[in-house]
């Protein structure tokens, strides 16, 4: 995209249809992992719940996949519903973590404040409208390839160990997880919601993997991750440049992606052209 396109592109704007597909697709995302969660385990312990218009989720003991995902936009919660979703949360003495769209009724959130639920934290939602073809950026030094299941553990250790050092630009995550729990996470999802994947190397070295998964015309960004010695050397920006291209050859007419407000990913993929579609409040309730 050169400069005089980019100064006349208009801002991708989010209204409630785009945001309740992209909400869809995510709860899908949560319940294809956490469904796999509960195959790769021996205990009964788990669940995934259709609720809202979205769904509910516990994967395993301090998983990212527990939570309450996909709701908003299908009315107001049944209270019969939600009593029996929180007393499976308390079963598994799980808190209870809602992301809600501000798309959402406001309702919602007026029923969950009522209900002892309280706001700890936010993440932003970025979306890019993909039409066409798009050039990939691959900063020299920097290959990304796909990533056969060959090499699928390499692919899995440098996520894992990304994603526990973040980097500490902009608001603070609520919510810590250690390297075991995001790496069990990122195989379940991988194994079963269809998410492709690819890796960035140096010097024929793996230092870097990311995942995307494409359903109902969005790509969804599931992360990336870049090992902490080879940092700000365009390993994310290359990432990120395959993925669209290769969303955008398939046939996806948004790419989306999920960040802390004010992180470094917030600003990396507001320079490659991402917009601010929306913000999800984070509310828990203790058990």
């Amino acid at each position: 995209m050169d400069a005089d396109a980019d100064a006349d592109r208009l801002p991708l704007f989010c209204g409630t249809e785009l945001a309740q597909r992209i909400e869809r697709v995510e709860a899908q995302l949560i319940s294809r992992g956490s469904e796999a969660a509960r195959r790769r385990r021996a205990d009964a312990e788990g669940f995934v719940l259709p609720f809202a218009g979205g769904v509910a989720s516990y994967a395993e003991e301090g998983s990212p996949l527990n939570k309450i995902a996909g709701i908003g936009f299908d009315g107001v919660p049944d209270i019969a519903a939600l009593d029996e979703v929180e007393r499976a949360f308390a079963a598994c003495h799980s808190p209870v973590q809602i992301e809600l769209a501000h798309l959402a009724d406001p309702a919602i959130a007026a029923l969950l404040t009522e209900r002892g639920y309280r706001l700890v934290s936010f993440e932003n939602v970025l979306g890019l409208a993909l039409k066409g073809e798009r050039e990939r950026v691959t900063p020299a030094g920097i290959e990304v390839r796909p990533s056969g299941d060959d090499e699928f553990d390499s692919w899995l250790d440098v996520v894992a160990e990304g994603f526990a050092h973040p980097d500490v630009q902009g608001v603070p995550s609520h919510e810590e997880f250690p390297r075991d729990v995001i790496a069990r996470a990122m195989r379940d999802l991988t194994a079963a919601a269809g998410v492709t994947r690819c890796v960035a190397l140096r010097e024929r070295v793996v230092v870097g993997g990311a995942g995307f998964r494409m359903t109902e015309g969005v790509a969804q960004l599931t992360g990336a991750a870049t090992a902490p010695a080879h940092r700000r050397r365009g390993v994310q920006t290359a990432l990120l440049s395959y993925r669209l291209s290769h969303a955008a050859a398939s046939g996806c007419d948004v790419a989306v992606i999920t960040t802390q407000p004010g992180s470094k990913s917030q600003q990396n993929a507001q320079r490659q052209g991402f917009d601010l579609l929306y913000t999800r409040a984070i509310l828990v309730k203790q058990p």
